[in-house]
């Protein structure tokens, strides 16, 4: 027993002594790693405040006045420019402006900031350091909105080579002013301008160009509008004069837009000719008809006054006529006239019955002759004459002392007798028109559609 206890008792000891040793090791192991990363985390510290020394150092901004444009009181500074479009956002009609997002790009040198360099590398740096050091005052001339890009920091880059050479770089959207033309919308084209100019400096202190001249502006190939086709791009540059402060560089960034014409094929020239052509349909329906032409007359109406409405709502209160308004109240003419001929048509044929009705109240016996027809006589005409008349015998006719006088025969006229009518007045047309009132509708079907085929091609000859 006592053997056995003293085995226990090393063993115990064992394996306190491995535990120990254990504890210890990880002990060790953990302030060796504190002390590493304590190590480094004061070697990256050390090395972010050498860096940042050096590199005020480098650029010595805090011993040179930023506040004056480099070589102050000598020549203007040139100063470089460059744009890439990145996007063509809208085109507004009825605000006259259009929304373009671009890179904006200086080039100038500042002799102030050039460096020692073995390398010829360039330092680049973030927004930060533009607000420490001299960068032109570009604006852009009848702006409306325009605003840097801050998400997810400024959108802003300054590089700065070791001669002191300078490439500033923002992204920006701007909404400009564009003077639009609609005498012919929209059948258009559009020019618009984005103008760049210096706020504070004369021509005599900055001197804007174009860097790389018509290279200098770059488009991105994915631009698209919904309504206009991009015809180019390019660029100008001139003088601006200001009465009170001098001239200045302007720069032009111009583009050349054409209007999609088959939207409004669909939504405006389709639908004004499909009404013009329904309003002559009353032309073939009876003019006894009177519910269904009126009704037929006063909805193309009200259907061309709502386009017309619905086009104008979405342009400008301009003060000139527009193509597009030419074509709609031509159109509207045209509908309107449709139902002011079935005004004279319903007016003659209302006069002629109540010329009819006198006269058969004034001669009541026709004598069993049908009323088919009717046929205006002159008194003098001979015995044989009226023997000739289809259906009649001298028993029928009046008495021959009344013969000077002007009468009303009804005759019951066969075809033959109807086409000889119709040759013998040939020189009437006038008044056939105007007693037959089925006439104006027989030749408004053929004037109507004629005039309005006429007007199409002379509009779309001119303006296409």
């Amino acid at each position: 027993m006592p053997d056995f206890a003293k085995l226990l008792l090393l063993i115990f000891c064992f394996l306190l002594l491995a535990e120990s040793r254990k504890h210890r090791r990880r002990r060790w192991t953990s302030q060796l790693e504190v002390q590493r990363a304590s190590h480094i985390y004061k070697k990256n510290h050390d090395v972010t405040k050498t860096w940042r020394g050096k590199t005020e150092q480098l650029l010595r901004v805090d011993d040179h006045d930023f506040t004056m444009r480099p070589a102050f009181g000598g020549p203007a500074i040139p100063v470089g420019v460059d744009v890439q479009v990145e996007s063509l956002d809208s085109i507004s009609e009825v605000d006259m402006d259009f929304t373009m997002t671009l890179y904006l790009r200086h080039y100038w040198r500042d002799e102030r900031l050039s460096f020692p360099s073995t390398t010829n590398k360039s330092m680049t740096f973030d927004g930060r350091l533009v607000k420490k050091i001299w960068v032109p005052d570009v604006f852009f001339v009848h702006s409306k909105r325009s605003f840097i890009h801050d998400t997810t920091t400024d959108n802003i880059m300054l590089r700065v080579f070791p001669d002191g050479h300078v490439l500033y770089s923002m992204r920006i959207t701007v909404t400009a002013m564009c003077n639009m033309d609609f005498s012919r919308f929209p059948l258009d084209s559009q020019t618009c301008s984005l103008e760049l100019e210096s706020y504070a400096y004369t021509d005599e202190d900055l001197m804007l160009y174009w860097k790389n001249g018509n290279d200098s502006l770059k488009t991105d190939e994915k631009i698209s509008l919904s309504q206009f086709l991009i015809q180019k791009f390019h660029t100008t540059s001139r003088l601006a004069f200001y009465s009170s402060t001098g001239w200045y560089n302007r720069l032009y960034i111009n583009f050349t837009l054409r209007r999609h014409i088959f939207f409004f094929l669909l939504q405006t020239y389709f639908p004004a000719t499909l009404m013009v052509m329904l309003s002559w349909v009353s032309f073939w329906i009876d003019r006894r008809a009177v519910p269904a032409r009126v009704s037929l007359g006063i909805t193309t109406v009200l259907t061309m006054s709502t386009i017309i409405t619905g086009v104008n709502a979405s342009m400008p209160r301009v003060s000139y006529i527009k193509a597009v308004d030419i074509y709609l109240w031509v159109s509207f003419v045209f509908v309107f006239l449709s139902v002011l001929e079935y005004a004279a048509v319903n007016y003659l044929t209302t006069v002629q019955e109540r010329k009819e009705r006198k006269l058969r109240e004034r001669f009541p016996c026709t004598c069993g002759i049908s009323h088919s027809k009717t046929m205006m006589l002159d008194g003098n005409y001979s015995e044989s004459d009226a023997n000739s008349l289809a259906g009649y015998t001298r028993n029928q006719m009046v008495p021959e002392e009344e013969k000077q006088e002007k009468m009303v025969v009804h005759l019951a006229m066969s075809n033959e007798s109807n086409s000889s009518r119709k040759r013998g007045l040939k020189g009437h047309v006038g008044l056939r028109i105007i007693q037959n009132t089925h006439a104006i509708d027989k030749y408004s079907r053929l004037i109507f559609p004629g005039t309005y085929i006429f007007f199409n091609l002379i509009y779309w000859s001119v303006f296409s």
